[in-house]
């Protein structure tokens, strides 16, 4: 699939789940809110903690080291103290193959 990597499995991400790849030498999150994926940077905004070692709850993610919060399906900041929104990362699943667009 042109311009897109493969990054896994979609059973590699449960449902609530989410696990960090990397895509073209970058960390990228990949949560799966109710068996849709989505993907954003894991390195978070405010000063670059990761993301994938933080809480998801529904579709909000917080960064365990100052609590930033973000939106998964759109990278917005929820909660500071960020205040710039995550880059976000386009996800195709094909059979059971997970690929996310490279930026």
């Amino acid at each position: 699939m042109e311009g897109f990597e493969e990054v896994g499995k979609i059973s590699d991400v449960p449902a609530g789940a989410m696990k960090v790849v990397k895509v073209a030498g970058v960390d990228v999150m990949v949560a799966n809110l109710d068996g849709k994926l989505y993907a954003i940077a894991n390195k978070c905004t405010h000063v670059g903690g990761p993301l994938g070692g933080g809480k998801l709850v529904g579709s909000v993610v917080q960064c365990p080291w100052h609590g930033s919060k973000f939106d998964v399906k759109t990278g917005a900041v929820v909660a500071g103290p960020a205040q710039k929104p995550e880059p976000t990362f386009q996800v195709k699943v094909e059979g059971s193959t997970v690929w996310i667009k490279k930026s």
